[in-house]
């Protein structure tokens, strides 16, 4: 299946899907802010192609590919900083999407190498949420999101 076909694909079901949305839903919460540069199957479709790709860090994937390459086929290119803010919200349209287009899965697992500053360092000893449970350390292993698609995106 090509890029161009695919995107094709994950468009209608954004469409279908936010059609669906607003006719069953009792209210559709109004979202802030401006509206972001790419759209669902824009963000949807990148992430398909990582999954695609021969890159095992989503970081070099999209600046060194996504950004150089595929230029043309999304003209409204965010930053990757950007880009990875718009991943969470992406998620359950994307599950819901693999869901319907693959049937039943045996399940899915997201994992993510990219380190989070939690909060200041300074201030850690100020906060006792996760105390016996987290612990302070740097982790040299890390993991990377794989899905298995039927698809060729490179």
């Amino acid at each position: 299946m090509s890029i161009l076909k695919l995107l094709c694909h994950i468009d209608d079901f954004c469409q279908w899907l936010s059609t669906w949305e607003q006719a069953k839903l009792l209210c559709v919460a109004r979202k802030r802010g401006q509206a972001p540069c790419l759209s669902m199957s824009e963000v949807m479709m990148i992430l398909i192609c990582f999954h695609r790709s021969h890159y095992r860090d989503f970081e070099a994937y999209y600046t060194q590919h996504v950004s150089k390459h595929m230029s043309g086929e999304f003209p409204a290119l965010v930053s990757y900083t950007r880009f990875v803010e718009l991943i969470p919200s992406s998620l359950p349209t994307m599950y819901l999407y693999l869901h319907v287009r693959f049937g039943q899965g045996t399940g899915m697992a997201f994992i993510d190498s990219t380190p989070l500053a939690v909060c200041h360092h300074r201030r850690i000893g100020r906060y006792r949420v996760f105390a016996g449970i987290a612990t302070r350390g740097k982790s040299s292993k890390g993991g990377v999101l794989w899905l298995q698609t039927p698809f060729d995106c490179q």
